[in-house]
């Protein structure tokens, strides 16, 4: 198992977030929330194709069709593909609205999301101001159907299943647990039962961010100022710390052709010239080589007809 873990995309994000392995494409694609910028990068040839919004970006997911569904400020959207390098997504205002789902709310924008087996989106909201009970998570559908599954969050931040799918595991970051969901067994958007998984204690730096599960049924997740990744086993044990030589790692995922590269985002936002000066990786992407073996993503079933122009 490897243990050294390396620079993949020297960057300056100020909130990089939301990476996920696209196999279609073999690159690693990841947002840049409040440089609403989509990354799509190749680490094979070292290469990066950026694709701008109009919008804060929490997250951008692959689609069935080679497309990426996005989690933006006022909604979720579709972008087909074959998008280029510098191309602008249109302002949603400009034009018909091109919405999968649209639901702006003042004081509000996306932040991460997850793709279940059945192909929906399940996509996290937040204030600006943080403020308790402001966001939701919602669960989205390739036909716009919208279900609220939780409506009184504050930080909605990374959602992940188990192998089996019998487990759903979701942070709220200001409560600093990782909770757990039982997954119905018919339809995999049913889930109940919320309870904790992991609580971390007041010994342990930083709070939950972005997250993932390996194919062991192990959940790793990125300490948002607490400058580390933890793995816990299926039973929340604490087996794994991997450090970040930065306070602000975001979110992970296991990518590579077999899916065993742990890739982790990383913020500069919040972070003083003093701190950055001794941080000189914080906005980039890390890479711990042969860190296990991942679970492929799902890609979220799309609709021709609603995509982005």
């Amino acid at each position: 198992m490897g243990s050294s873990l390396e620079t993949a995309q020297r960057a300056t994000a100020q909130l990089g977030e939301g990476p996920t392995w696209d196999h279609a494409s073999g690159r690693l694609v990841w947002v840049d929330i409040l440089g609403c910028e989509v990354h799509h990068f190749d680490p094979g040839r070292g290469a990066d194709m950026v694709v701008r919004t109009s919008q804060h970006v929490g997250a951008a997911k692959p689609c069935a069709d080679g497309g990426l569904v996005l989690n933006l400020r006022d909604g979720v959207a579709l972008l087909g593909p074959g998008a280029d390098h510098g191309t602008d997504l249109a302002d949603p205002g400009s034009g018909p609205a091109p919405w999968l789902a649209h639901w702006p709310r003042e004081g509000c924008r996306g932040n991460d999301a997850a793709v279940d087996s059945a192909g929906r989106l399940w996509a996290g909201t937040m204030r600006y101001d943080e403020a308790p009970g402001g966001g939701r998570l919602c669960r989205v559908d390739e036909t716009g159907e919208v279900i609220t599954v939780l409506d009184d969050v504050t930080i909605s931040n990374g959602v992940g299943w188990s192998p089996d799918g019998r487990r759903m595991y979701y942070v709220d970051t200001p409560t600093r647990r990782i909770d757990v969901f039982d997954v119905s067994a018919a339809d995999p958007g049913l889930v109940s039962g919320r309870r904790p998984f992991v609580e971390l204690g007041p010994d342990v730096a930083g709070a939950p961010d972005g997250l993932t599960v390996d194919a062991t049924g192990c959940v790793w997740v990125a300490l948002w100022d607490g400058a580390a990744v933890h793995r816990y086993t299926p039973d929340g044990r604490l087996d794994r710390v991997v450090e970040v030589p930065t306070s602000r790692p975001t979110a992970c995922t296991f990518g590579g052709r077999e899916l065993r590269d742990l890739y982790i985002t990383t913020a500069r936002r919040g972070l003083d010239e003093a701190t950055l000066s001794g941080e000189p990786l914080a906005g980039s992407i890390l890479v711990l080589p042969d860190a296990g073996t991942g679970l492929p993503a799902t890609p979220f079933g799309t609709i021709a007809s609603q995509v982005v122009r």
